[in-house]
């Protein structure tokens, strides 16, 4: 995920447009940098709650470019994020994004995560299951 957040910088980095206060563009690439860098981390720790990644990565960072370079830079941006989620989708099972064990997603009652692994395809482990039908009704 690293890695791509990092392509998305280098692709659309020399299309940055200096801003108001802003006469070398170097805050329009940092924001850049971080939009891109939070919206992987995001789709890599909740994919199923980013409803429309690219879009709102592009909505983002579109004031870092100029009118024409619109189309482009969402082109870019969407590449990008659909190259995420075909990753993201080909990890194994039990597996995080980040190379480490999946854990289930809810608290224990003293507030501290639970260790059980959740169950295939699931977010949660067989005592918190019940957790995932709540939100899935709602």
């Amino acid at each position: 995920m690293y890695q791509i957040s990092r392509a998305i910088y280098r692709r659309l980095a020399p299309r940055v447009i200096a801003g108001p206060g802003d006469p070398s563009g170097q805050r329009s690439r940092q924001q850049l940098l971080e939009a891109s860098e939070a919206m992987m981390t995001r789709m890599a720790q909740d994919r199923d709650y980013v409803a429309h990644p690219a879009r709102t990565l592009f909505n983002d960072i579109r004031g870092c470019f100029s009118l024409p370079d619109q189309l482009l830079v969402f082109s870019i941006v969407k590449q990008h994020v659909e190259l995420a989620d075909d990753y993201l989708a080909r990890l194994p099972g039990d597996v995080t994004a980040f190379g480490e064990r999946r854990q289930c997603r809810a608290s224990t009652r003293r507030g501290t995560p639970c260790r059980r692994e959740p169950l295939p395809g699931r977010a949660y482990c067989p005592s918190h299951k019940h957790l995932e039908e709540l939100v899935l009704a709602a």
